[in-house]
Protein backbone atom coordinates (compact mmCIF):
# COMPACT_ATOMS: atom_id res chain seq x y z
CA UNK A 1 0.00 0.00 0.00
CA UNK A 2 3.42 2.66 0.37
CA UNK A 3 4.20 2.03 -2.51
CA UNK A 4 1.40 2.45 -4.46
CA UNK A 5 0.98 5.93 -2.46
CA UNK A 6 4.32 6.53 -3.39
CA UNK A 7 4.17 5.30 -6.87
CA UNK A 8 1.20 8.04 -7.23
CA UNK A 9 2.58 10.61 -6.08
CA UNK A 10 5.47 10.08 -7.92
CA UNK A 11 3.24 10.22 -10.91
CA UNK A 12 1.16 13.53 -10.00
CA UNK A 13 4.56 15.40 -9.52
CA UNK A 14 5.34 14.24 -13.62
CA UNK A 15 2.01 15.18 -14.65
CA UNK A 16 2.26 18.29 -12.99
CA UNK A 17 5.64 19.14 -14.21
CA UNK A 18 4.80 18.09 -17.80
CA UNK A 19 1.68 20.22 -17.60
CA UNK A 20 3.57 23.59 -16.55
CA UNK A 21 6.17 22.94 -18.97
CA UNK A 22 3.49 23.18 -22.03
CA UNK A 23 1.56 26.28 -19.90
CA UNK A 24 4.57 28.36 -19.16
CA UNK A 25 5.66 29.20 -23.03
CA UNK A 26 2.23 30.64 -23.10
CA UNK A 27 2.76 32.82 -19.74
CA UNK A 28 6.01 33.71 -20.69
CA UNK A 29 4.19 35.19 -24.20
CA UNK A 30 1.44 36.71 -22.31
CA UNK A 31 4.10 39.45 -20.80
CA UNK A 32 5.94 40.99 -23.21
CA UNK A 33 8.79 43.47 -23.45
CA UNK A 34 7.68 46.52 -24.59
CA UNK A 35 8.92 48.10 -27.85
CA UNK A 36 11.97 50.44 -28.17
CA UNK A 37 9.77 52.92 -29.56
CA UNK A 38 6.95 52.38 -26.52
CA UNK A 39 9.98 53.17 -24.14
CA UNK A 40 10.95 56.19 -26.08
CA UNK A 41 7.73 57.58 -25.73
CA UNK A 42 7.43 56.69 -22.36
CA UNK A 43 10.85 58.82 -21.49
CA UNK A 44 8.19 62.19 -21.90
CA UNK A 45 6.14 61.15 -18.93
CA UNK A 46 8.46 59.55 -16.80
CA UNK A 47 9.59 61.59 -13.53
CA UNK A 48 13.01 63.21 -13.66
CA UNK A 49 14.54 60.52 -11.28
CA UNK A 50 13.01 57.50 -13.51
CA UNK A 51 13.97 59.00 -16.64
CA UNK A 52 17.45 57.85 -16.37
CA UNK A 53 16.88 54.17 -16.19
CA UNK A 54 14.53 54.28 -18.75
CA UNK A 55 17.01 55.19 -21.30
CA UNK A 56 19.80 53.67 -20.41
CA UNK A 57 17.34 50.64 -21.48
CA UNK A 58 16.64 51.76 -24.52
CA UNK A 59 20.45 52.17 -24.55
CA UNK A 60 20.62 48.75 -24.02
CA UNK A 61 18.14 47.83 -26.33
CA UNK A 62 19.57 49.45 -29.33
CA UNK A 63 23.32 47.59 -28.68
CA UNK A 64 21.54 44.16 -29.37
CA UNK A 65 19.51 45.67 -31.97
CA UNK A 66 22.78 46.97 -33.54
CA UNK A 67 24.38 43.98 -32.86
CA UNK A 68 21.95 41.78 -34.49
CA UNK A 69 21.41 43.96 -37.40
CA UNK A 70 25.66 43.85 -37.92
CA UNK A 71 25.13 39.97 -38.10
CA UNK A 72 22.37 40.40 -40.27
CA UNK A 73 24.27 42.59 -42.91
CA UNK A 74 22.31 45.39 -42.51
CA UNK A 75 24.68 48.02 -41.81
CA UNK A 76 22.61 50.97 -42.37
CA UNK A 77 20.08 50.37 -39.42
CA UNK A 78 22.68 49.41 -37.32
CA UNK A 79 23.94 52.72 -37.45
CA UNK A 80 20.60 54.28 -36.76
CA UNK A 81 20.44 52.22 -33.67
CA UNK A 82 24.23 53.18 -32.65
CA UNK A 83 22.86 57.03 -32.96
CA UNK A 84 20.13 55.92 -30.69
CA UNK A 85 22.75 54.14 -28.07
CA UNK A 86 24.05 57.79 -28.29
CA UNK A 87 21.54 59.86 -28.09
CA UNK A 88 19.57 57.95 -24.86
CA UNK A 89 22.97 57.40 -22.94
CA UNK A 90 23.70 61.01 -23.52
CA UNK A 91 20.05 61.85 -21.78
CA UNK A 92 20.16 59.22 -18.87
CA UNK A 93 23.97 60.93 -18.24
CA UNK A 94 21.41 64.42 -18.28
CA UNK A 95 18.91 62.94 -16.37
CA UNK A 96 20.96 61.07 -13.94
CA UNK A 97 23.37 64.70 -13.08
CA UNK A 98 20.06 66.65 -12.89
CA UNK A 99 18.18 64.16 -10.23
CA UNK A 100 21.34 63.06 -8.43
CA UNK A 101 20.40 59.17 -8.71
CA UNK A 102 21.23 56.79 -10.86
CA UNK A 103 24.35 58.34 -12.01
CA UNK A 104 26.72 55.17 -10.49
CA UNK A 105 24.02 52.39 -12.23
CA UNK A 106 24.06 54.77 -15.53
CA UNK A 107 27.81 54.73 -15.29
CA UNK A 108 28.17 50.87 -15.05
CA UNK A 109 25.34 50.54 -17.87
CA UNK A 110 27.30 53.12 -20.10
CA UNK A 111 31.06 51.13 -19.53
CA UNK A 112 29.10 47.62 -20.17
CA UNK A 113 27.20 48.89 -23.18
CA UNK A 114 30.85 50.12 -24.56
CA UNK A 115 32.58 47.03 -23.94
CA UNK A 116 29.66 45.05 -25.73
CA UNK A 117 30.10 47.41 -29.11
CA UNK A 118 33.88 46.59 -28.63
CA UNK A 119 33.13 43.05 -28.81
CA UNK A 120 30.90 43.60 -31.94
CA UNK A 121 33.54 46.31 -33.65
CA UNK A 122 35.79 42.94 -33.91
CA UNK A 123 32.90 41.19 -35.74
CA UNK A 124 32.32 43.65 -38.49
CA UNK A 125 33.94 44.99 -41.78
CA UNK A 126 36.50 47.77 -41.48
CA UNK A 127 34.14 50.38 -42.82
CA UNK A 128 31.60 49.71 -39.95
CA UNK A 129 34.38 49.13 -37.82
CA UNK A 130 34.84 53.15 -37.47
CA UNK A 131 30.94 53.92 -36.83
CA UNK A 132 31.62 51.37 -34.07
CA UNK A 133 34.39 53.02 -32.91
CA UNK A 134 32.83 56.63 -32.53
CA UNK A 135 30.25 55.23 -30.44
CA UNK A 136 32.27 53.69 -28.30
CA UNK A 137 34.00 57.38 -27.73
CA UNK A 138 31.07 59.12 -26.99
CA UNK A 139 30.28 56.32 -24.82
CA UNK A 140 33.53 56.99 -22.94
CA UNK A 141 33.13 60.46 -23.01
CA UNK A 142 29.70 60.24 -21.21
CA UNK A 143 31.07 58.02 -18.43
CA UNK A 144 33.73 60.38 -18.19
CA UNK A 145 31.09 63.07 -17.21
CA UNK A 146 28.99 60.83 -15.14
CA UNK A 147 32.12 59.81 -13.13
CA UNK A 148 33.23 64.14 -13.21
CA UNK A 149 29.50 64.60 -11.84
CA UNK A 150 30.30 61.92 -8.91
CA UNK A 151 33.57 62.98 -7.77
CA UNK A 152 33.92 66.23 -8.30
CA UNK A 153 37.41 67.66 -7.87
CA UNK A 154 37.80 69.99 -4.95
CA UNK A 155 40.66 72.78 -5.08
CA UNK A 156 44.26 72.04 -5.18
CA UNK A 157 46.04 73.36 -2.20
Amino acid sequence: MLFAMEHSRVWRVAAAGIALSLIAPSLLNAHTEPSVEDLKARVANALIADRPALCIHISERQVGEADRLYVAGDSEKAQVALADVIAYSELARDYAIQAHKHEKQSEIAIRKMARKLADVKHTVSHEDQEQIQHTIDRLQQIRDDLLAAMFPKVGKK
